[in-house]
């Protein structure tokens, strides 16, 4: 758990009870605050009963000495409009923040001797995968490397701060949009594309979000960035410009002339005086694709900014399992592969995984996001057919009609044993029945991990079959 020092006897809020909400409650009620918290479900605040922390109406809290409103992620700070209890802070002159804050403030209360190491990772996509990678390879050379934030368990749950570890941390927009004082040493920006604009207002606003991974970065430290898209083209080139700490690009799409970048499934590094061939990744498993090829080279430019050789850091990779829900393989029955990509919840997440596969049989659909999936009809000469699901169903028929043949499904259930069936009497050597939505979930799940597990399941009930149907 992490201790924040200095806020002994201070009185502050917790906004929102799910996973981090609870775990700042613990920590900073350990760290001797006398904390106020509330979530608008009784099934979550039932999870305070009989604790310090007790969960109480912001009506009832004392506005008037609550120092700070540490408010959970999914809460809307901005947009489309500030959630009352914003507004209800800044009528009050609270300052809101978020539980990366509070972990940063605990790291800045120590002498420089005594800092932790600190890698952030965001991105549009593969953010989780870089973050799960990067904290392999530092512990396959040896290094206290502990994985939380966006993955795992949240910041303040991790063990507390100490002078011999590493904390590699996946960051959301929204958690960066709540940290003000957090310094990486060194911050990774895979790629952007749009996402959460309702969140953050424009693509400039989410953008904006994502560039706070920077923000107090000093001159030994070290930005990572990919420049395979226009946006992060752009952050590069100011961060450049701007000379306030080291520049490394990375790229899955051509050489670079400085930095480190992927071809073929190879990895190539130019760092200082130093270039060659970092290693050969094309048998990892866990890094099919060229999009995991920029995840793998992120995760190469880490490790080298933390002090590992180029050759021990690929090395380590050979051992990495990759995460569930992002182009898990869940189960083969005959010639079909079943590939889980619960995880691909807008268009050009799924685009990777449709890159990486022929003779698709393709399950999409869910809470609809803006843009929809018409990036993706120059992909459906990979894809035999389309099985439509949740609400998105009828819109991402209209917009891929014509490239592909598809059929509405509406749950997925229906949409697995189709896509099965019509794999196994495909005549294809290698079919694959791919879940990549291309959506988010909530309209049938609960999040995208109970979609992936339905999917797991579901997949290994498809009786085996050689070449006819089930």
């Amino acid at each position: 758990m992490i201790i924040v020092p200095g806020i002994g006897k201070k009185k502050i809020g917790v906004y929102g009870l799910g996973a981090t909400g609870l775990a700042t409650c613990e920590a900073l009620a350990a760290s001797g605050a006398e904390v106020y918290c509330w979530d608008d479900k009784e099934e979550a605040r039932n999870k305070t009963l009989n604790t310090r922390y007790a969960a109480e109406h912001p009506k009832q809290w004392p506005w008037d000495e609550i120092r700070s409103l540490s408010l959970s992620p999914g809460i809307p700070l901005t947009h489309p409009a500030p959630h009352p209890i914003v507004r209800k802070a800044h009528q009050s002159g609270v300052e809101v923040i978020g539980d990366i804050e509070f972990f940063a403030r605990a790291v800045n209360a120590l002498p420089a001797k005594e800092r932790p190491r600190i890698v952030a990772i965001t991105g549009s996509n593969g953010k989780s995968t870089t973050t799960a990678l990067i904290g392999h390879v530092l512990k396959e050379a040896g290094k206290d490397a502990i994985v939380g934030g966006n993955i795992g368990k949240p910041v303040m749950q991790l063990p507390p701060v100490d002078a011999h570890r590493t904390y590699v941390l996946e960051l959301s927009s929204f958690q960066l949009d709540l940290a003000k004082t957090l310094r990486s040493n060194t911050a990774v920006l895979l790629n952007l594309s749009p996402d959460h604009i309702d969140r953050h207002g424009s693509m400039e606003g989410y953008a904006a979000a994502k560039k706070r991974i920077f923000l107090n970065q000093e001159a030994e430290d070290t930005a990572v960035i990919g420049v395979d898209d226009q946006w992060t083209q752009s952050v590069c080139a100011k961060l450049m410009t701007e000379g306030a700490r080291r520049v490394t690009p990375i790229s899955a799409e051509g050489a670079l002339g400085r930095g480190v970048f992927a071809l073929n499934a190879r990895l190539y590094y130019s760092l200082g005086d130093k270039s060659g061939e970092a290693g050969d990744i094309s048998n990892i498993a866990s890094l099919r694709g060229q999009h995991n090829w920029q995840n793998a080279a992120a995760a190469l430019a880490a490790a080298v900014a933390e002090g590992i050789a180029p050759n021990l850091a690929v090395n380590g990779m050979d051992r990495f399992a990759g995460l569930p829900h992002r182009m898990e393989i869940v189960a083969k029955k005959g010639p079909v592969l079943f590939v889980n990509d619960s995880k691909a919840t807008n268009a050009d997440a799924t685009m990777r995984a449709l890159k990486s596969y022929s003779d698709i049989f393709w399950i999409a659909g869910g809470k609809p996001k803006e843009g929809g999936v018409e990036t993706l009809r120059p992909l459906m000469e990979r894809v035999r057919g389309v099985y439509l699901i949740g609400e998105a169903a009828q819109d991402f028929e209209a917009q891929i009609a014509g490239a592909a043949p598809s059929f509405q499904c509406g749950d997925m259930p229906t949409a697995v044993a189709r896509a099965a069936r019509d794999a196994a009497i495909s005549g294809l050597s290698a079919p694959v029945v791919l879940l990549s939505p291309a959506c988010a979930s909530y309209d049938q799940f609960r999040n995208f991990e109970e979609r992936g597990e339905v999917f797991r399941k579901l997949a290994n009930q498809v009786e085996s079959f050689n070449g006819e149907a089930a």
